[in-house]
């Protein structure tokens, strides 16, 4: 059983390794631990010698740049096939039903996502553009692997630990290296220490025996899948390691800036946590906006849950500075603001079809919506970590009591009310003490639901 004292030591997700070592999710280190210290790392959390370090950098300079593969061709997968086949990439998309791949090749569009959404607002299926003959769709996952250094995830977060245990030994296998693009906006619990933890720390934990053959790096938005494949400006956040992060905005990305840009943002924990919890947010607010609340309640809400979303992500080991970037209040915004959000349609069918059970009203929820919005699959995860850490966090208890707790839409508005104003917090800063202890115990200092912490003003 891990030491609580550990926890104190080490902030950030930890797993038990071989030899009495742990190895740490966020950083990617392995460490040993004794009579309440840190000390005696191994050989795998050494600092990097000089030449391991011209090895990594000429794996990242071998990278080839101009192909790219698409993990699964759902919406934002098949709008980034237009776009990096606009730029001239050799793309290459996979599926495992190769009748779809066929018909992908053969009509040019994708006959399961997105193309019924682009006909209806360009006015006819004559009107919606065709991909590149750059693009290719196969089933032959294999291939796609060994061709390909660039591996764009386009698939959901519950998915991707299933697709993780067959890329492994396709990576292991492979002679060069691969860099790993998640635009995945979810978080799920690890299977061994059931912490909280993001696509890129699933991502780390599972490869973490082959981190000289790949690096991940995450897409943080704002970005809305029409945009991408219309060619409208968008502006994206690449966050990871710098020098990968670089090729990936100087290579992949810059070919068009009036079309796609990017910032550069070294907190790839936060950058994941914020994407993936404002979609909880715009759950909550596709609720509001179907109830007769006013107009001034929408700005609580979007000031409130930015207090929420700060905290856990500091504790899931993000830093405060990832929510104030484009890819936290930026991406927030437009989430909470538009009907192009798959989250934001989400609450409002979610209420609109609510006849008391929630289940019944997902089901029918999803089957309105093209794609796979995260945050009611979210919303389970987060709430599940909240009660195991005691957290207060009153709208995102809220939004998992509407989408999952039996009820009736006038307890709907209810709740919604006492989270946004019965909260027992009275200041909207950090004050000089807690700054310092947010420093000092990033795993231990939030406010707390129950018990004696939890009247602590912070």
């Amino acid at each position: 059983m891990q030491d609580l004292s550990l926890t104190h030591l080490c902030p950030f997700p930890i797993l038990p390794h071989v030899n009495g070592a742990y190895y740490c999710l966020t950083h990617r280190f392995l460490f040993t631990y004794n009579c309440g210290k840190i000390e005696g790392r191994s050989a795998a959390s050494r600092p990097i010698s000089v030449r391991e370090s011209k090895v990594h950098l000429n794996m990242i300079s071998s990278l080839d740049t101009s192909r790219i593969a698409i993990i699964g061709p759902g919406r934002l997968g098949t709008s980034f096939a237009y776009k990096f086949g606009r730029d001239n990439k050799r793309v290459t998309i996979y599926y495992h039903d190769a009748d779809i791949c066929r018909t992908i090749n053969r009509e040019r569009l994708n006959p399961k996502h997105l193309t019924e959404d682009l006909a209806r607002r360009l006015g006819g299926i004559d009107r919606v553009p065709r991909l590149s003959s750059m693009v290719h769709a196969t089933n032959d996952l294999e291939r796609v692997i060994e061709d390909n250094d660039f591996i764009f995830l386009s698939i959901t977060m519950n998915r991707l630990p299933e697709f993780l245990d067959y890329l492994k030994p396709l990576i292991e296998k492979k002679s060069g290296g691969t860099c790993l693009i998640s635009p995945i906006k979810g978080l799920t619990a690890d299977e061994i220490t059931k912490e909280l933890i993001t696509p890129s720390q699933l991502i780390n934990n599972n490869l973490y025996n082959l981190k000289s053959k790949y690096e991940v790096v995450c897409l943080g938005g704002p970005f809305f899948d029409t945009d991408i494949t219309l060619g409208n400006p968008v502006c994206v956040t690449v966050a990871g390691k710098k020098h990968i992060a670089n090729v990936i905005r100087e290579e992949l990305i810059r070919f068009n800036r009036r079309e796609l840009n990017s910032y550069y943002n070294f907190d790839i924990v936060g950058v994941e946590a914020c994407g993936s919890l404002k979609n909880i947010v715009a759950n909550i607010k596709g609720v509001t906006d179907s109830l007769d609340l006013g107009n001034s309640i929408p700005g609580t809400i979007f000031a409130r849950s930015g207090v929420e979303i700060r905290s856990l992500s500091k504790l899931l080991g993000g830093s405060f500075q990832a929510f104030y970037s484009q890819a936290g209040v930026g991406d927030m915004y437009v989430t909470l603001s538009s009907d192009a959000s798959k989250n934001y349609r989400y609450g409002k069918y979610f209420y609109e079809l609510y006849s008391g059970n929630p289940i019944e009203a997902h089901l029918k929820v999803l089957e309105r919506i093209d794609g796979t919005p995260e945050g009611p699959n979210t919303i389970r995860n987060v709430h599940k970590y909240l009660e195991k850490k005691n957290m207060y966090s009153p709208l995102f208890h809220c939004a998992f009591k509407i989408f999952n707790e039996v009820g009736n839409k006038k307890e709907i508005k209810e709740k919604i009310i006492q989270a946004c104003q019965f909260d027992k917090r009275i200041k909207e800063f950090i004050g000089p003490v807690s700054r310092i202890l947010y420093r000092i115990f990033p795993n231990l200092w939030y406010r707390r639901h129950k018990g004696l912490l939890s009247n602590l003003e912070m």
